[in-house]
């Protein structure tokens, strides 16, 4: 009589066999858990070098996901490259994140890094372009914040096409950089901070501004290069429209302007005494020399300055001399100013 196997039964041979299948997926799943709780730990837990305090790196353009992630390993920002790519890959930002600056704050886990290199939020560069800063001091800041090299920096700011971009009619960016603080990142061009940093003179460089200039047949260049003069000369803003005045008066007796300020520039003694042969210097800034205004700006003018150019206080002063380091005494007689002078010199002497 034929044996007859009941349904659903199992083969006992077959059993060992089920068994240690089941056993090996088992395992399997348990190691895949162990890893991804692994991975999760290491994502979620900061790095060892973002425990105690905050981490700069810089990451370079078109660094792939891998370069990206072996210099962030390398530099204890996250704890597993690995885990970090696996992260970017869910997020799908493999190959939209950002090159620049970061500055990891402290505490920072690899979901954190990975969220500023998603964004780009890279570190900003503050410089603070202060009034009566000239071009050269503003490359050295550049330089010293490591955002361009002081060479090129002159070379756009003297180019004749960046120039004519900017609507510029001088030889040389100077005096129309804004006086301000600035915010900017590493791998940006020398054309697009020296263009912002026009764009905000032109900003503050208001329409009322630019018709009282035209009320007194001044160019935008020409009151940046008088109120340039003002600034370099004033250090009381109060006094700034008393410098103004004499300026004023003097052009229009066709008297020289006999600015120091115009001969540092011309000789590059930015603020140093000057000499009797620097004086003689033959030079179109040299206003001991030329009759008016030199021919562009000799640093960025503040906005007071700028309103002191077209608003000369109502006097008839010809000359000025520094009595300390804040103030000056104003004089209308060239014998009035002489003895101001010999008083100055003397106190100096004591």
């Amino acid at each position: 009589m034929e044996h007859v196997k009941p349904l659903g039964a199992v083969d006992p041979a077959r059993r060992p066999h089920r068994r240690r299948r089941t056993a090996a997926l088992a395992v399997l799943l348990a190691a895949l858990f162990a890893f991804v709780g692994i991975q999760a730990w290491r994502v979620l837990t900061p790095a060892s070098s973002l425990v105690d305090g905050p981490k700069f790196v810089e990451i370079a353009a078109h660094s792939s996901l891998r370069d990206i992630a072996r210099i962030l390993g390398h530099e204890g920002v996250i704890r597993s490259p690995l885990a970090f790519a696996m992260l970017a890959g869910a997020r799908g930002t493999m190959r939209s994140l950002r090159a620049g600056e970061y500055l990891f704050p402290q505490g920072a886990n690899t979901v954190v890094v990975l969220a500023m290199l998603e964004v780009g939020q890279v570190r900003q560069h503050s410089v603070v372009f202060r009034e009566g800063s000239t071009l050269s001091e503003l490359a050295d800041q550049l330089a010293v914040e490591k955002l361009a090299r002081p060479d090129e920096v002159l070379r756009v700011a003297r180019d004749p096409g960046f120039l004519r971009s900017l609507g510029i009619a001088g030889e040389s960016i100077e005096g129309y950089l804004f006086p301000d603080t600035y915010h900017f990142i590493k791998g940006m061009t020398v054309e697009d901070m020296l263009g912002r940093m026009v764009a905000r003179m032109r900003e503050r460089v208001s329409d009322d501004i630019l018709a009282a200039a035209q009320a007194r047949d001044l160019t935008l260049h020409k009151l940046l290069t008088l109120a340039s003069i003002i600034e370099k000369e004033a250090v009381d803003p109060a006094e700034m429209p008393l410098i103004s005045a004499v300026f004023w008066n003097r052009m229009k007796i066709e008297m020289p302007l006999q600015a120091d300020p115009t001969v540092q520039y011309a000789v590059g003694k930015e603020r140093r005494r000057l000499t009797r042969d620097d004086l003689m210097v033959e030079s179109p800034f040299n206003t001991y020399r030329q009759l008016g205004l030199p021919p562009g700006p000799i640093a960025s003018p503040s906005l007071a300055a700028i309103r002191a150019a077209l608003n000369p206080a109502p006097v008839g002063y010809l000359y000025f001399v520094a009595t300390n380091d804040r103030q000056h005494r104003f004089s209308n007689t060239l014998a009035d100013h002489n003895a101001a002078v010999a008083r100055y010199r003397l106190r100096r002497l004591r």
